[in-house]
């Protein structure tokens, strides 16, 4: 039996995960779940488990972060992510295992083997994870270029012209700096996984903006933030000590 643990953000994926091990990974048996990267730090070490299932793009800290913070990293690591492409470019050259979602279920059982393989021969994960994490920390490399799926092109916008990003439905409405608005195919989600480690912020659930463009933050439960194109947009009252910190760095 594999003891694992989930770390994600959203309960919606961690639902669909703990359904998929449920009816096609019988031998994987689920310990614990976190939904931050400062929960999972606590949950992981005094549970020793077999697997950890970690999602990248989280709030407050990504999943490289909680790598960076666990000394002892006696677990295989499967990445669950929406897309970021040179993350997963860093995970494949580091050989670690990952999972677009939604997950499909034959490669999360092709996961599942690889990790019983790495438990039954004991073969150590902590290097490979080590590597990754100082391949991204000592990277220099920005995504310049935002690409912006639309129904029949993909445009490569400059992302300093970006000044914020909004959920509509399955699709996202981008604004510019030129007062363009283009709309996406992709969801707010996945940019936001293209969009870790620039200054960019989620500050709702509908809304990511760039903090360059943040002309002033009013003062409230949550507070709003005001934009450089004039939008007043909310922000959550969960967000907001994170917001002012990032604003302040």
């Amino acid at each position: 039996m594999l003891n694992a643990v989930i770390v994600d953000d959203e309960d919606s994926g961690v639902e669909s995960l703990r359904l998929l091990l449920n009816k096609y990974c019988t031998n994987v048996n689920v310990v614990a779940v976190a939904n931050s990267v400062s929960e999972a730090e606590e949950k992981i070490p005094p549970l020793s488990p077999d697997i950890v299932f970690l999602d990248i793009a989280m709030p407050f800290a990504n999943g490289f972060e909680l790598l960076k913070r666990i000394k002892n990293k006696n677990f295989s690591v499967i990445f669950t992510t929406a897309y970021n492409e040179y993350a997963l470019k860093a995970i494949k050259h580091s050989a670690l295992d990952y999972l677009l979602k939604p997950i499909d279920p034959e490669e999360l059982v092709l996961s599942i083997k690889k990790c019983e393989e790495h438990k039954s021969t004991k073969a150590p994960s902590l290097e490979k994870i080590e590597n990754l994490v100082n391949a991204l920390a000592q990277s220099s490399q920005k995504v310049q270029k935002l690409p912006v799926p639309t129904l029949d092109e993909i445009m490569y916008v400059d992302i300093d012209t970006v000044i914020r990003l909004e959920a509509d439905s399955n699709y996202t409405n981008i604004y510019l700096s030129d007062k363009q608005k283009l709309t996406s195919s992709k969801t707010l989600k996945e940019f936001e996984s293209l969009l870790m480690g620039q200054k960019f912020f989620r500050i709702h659930k509908t809304h990511i903006v760039n903090l360059s463009f943040i002309k002033k933050y009013i003062k409230g439960d949550g507070g709003y933030v005001v934009m450089a194109d004039g939008k007043t947009l909310e922000v959550s009252r969960l967000k907001k000590t994170e917001l002012l910190l990032q604003m302040s760095l």
